[in-house]
């Protein structure tokens, strides 16, 4: 299975719905130990995906998240626009153009995904952040045997396990942080958004 323009467009209109249909369980989530606007912006990300894949014309997926990146970026509410905009945006490191993703290059951009995350934060896994479910997803896609899709269900599978970890972890970063042991038990609304973000692009697929 290769992944051209119209398969990339139902994976990004997936991740918008999915996004879409629980942002207020992700403010909610956010609410206990954070600002409680995550769902707020992840549903401004998922408009914005929407507005984006409506106004694409031509084949350049390439072009495509380059764009989406950028624009997800500029969206204000805390630090999610920037976390996500620099994840879309890594996942065209390294595309070229309009050719369609072979099972190889799939890994490659999330392996490329990962690394820009890295260069902005240094959280790991046992932090309670959004790499708590990427950095799992990331590993368990370039692991994965098969075609597109059986390395997006080995992503999504992860990075869902990932989440529902990140309950057991103590807070270190933004507000949750002062919480210290009272934020084990809550999952990091980062981690979740992320483990649906890759459910959304499995399920797109399907």
């Amino acid at each position: 299975m290769l992944l051209s323009k119209p398969e990339i467009e139902k994976m990004f209109h997936k991740v918008a719905e999915i996004w879409q249909e629980n942002k207020d369980y992700l403010s909610e989530i956010d609410s206990r130990f954070g600002d409680g606007d995550h769902g707020v912006t992840i549903g401004k990300i998922a408009s914005l995906i929407e507005k984006k894949l409506a106004a694409w014309e031509d084949d350049d997926i390439e072009e495509f998240l380059e764009d989406l990146g950028d624009s997800t970026m500029e969206i204000g509410g805390g630090s999610a626009g920037p976390l996500y905009g620099t994840l879309i945006g890594g996942l065209s490191g390294p595309l070229s153009g309009g050719g369609a993703i072979d099972e190889g290059l799939l890994k490659e951009m999330f392996t490329e995904c990962q690394s820009a995350m890295e260069d902005i934060t240094n959280a790991k896994v046992g932090d309670k952040t959004m790499m708590d479910a990427l950095i799992p997803a990331v590993a368990a896609a370039e692991a994965a045997e098969g075609d597109c899709l059986a390395i997006l269900e080995a992503a999504k599978e992860a990075a869902a396990r990932g989440a529902k970890e990140s309950e057991q972890y103590v807070s270190k970063f933004g507000r949750a942080r002062s919480y210290k042991e009272q934020t084990i038990g809550t999952p990091d609304a980062g981690a979740v958004s992320t483990s649906l973000f890759f459910a959304g692009l499995c399920d797109g697929l399907k």
